[in-house]
């Protein structure tokens, strides 16, 4: 199975995937860590940071935003205004829900309540429910 892991994600840990599970991350996820690093309160939790983000690139090649990222963006921020949700201050979990639908691939967030009216674009899963050995 093919996982594209959230932020939240990332900062908490990721839990043990079933056997053969390919993971990846989206560009949007990194844009969001080095943000995290240049808001930091101190230097201590600036220091923190930055490793995670060190560790993360080190790790992964983020997927892309690419033409057909932009495309599913589009009508995924549709249908989300469609069932009454405001979609702009989801327009990063957007970005990131749209990355896993370009690449078919279950989007792992600790956040499923950020993601309500995506069914029909992206399988989203809380990491209690992936399960397995890696």
């Amino acid at each position: 199975m093919r996982y594209l892991l959230d932020t939240n994600v990332l900062i908490d840990g990721i839990p043990p995937l079933p056997h053969g599970s390919e993971v990846a991350i989206s560009a949007v996820t990194l844009s969001e860590l080095h943000y995290g690093v240049l808001c930091a309160r101190d230097d201590f939790e600036r220091g923190r940071r930055l490793q995670r983000l060190e560790a993360v690139e080190a790790q992964f090649s983020p997927v892309a935003i690419d033409a057909t990222v932009a495309r599913i963006h589009g009508q995924m921020t549709a249908a989300v205004a469609a069932i009454g949700r405001k979609p702009c201050p989801r327009m990063m979990n957007l970005l990131i829900a749209a990355t896993a639908a370009s690449v078919d691939a279950v989007l792992l967030t600790r956040n499923v309540d950020d993601f309500v009216g995506l069914d029909d674009f992206v399988k989203v899963v809380d990491p209690a429910e992936a399960g397995g050995a890696r």
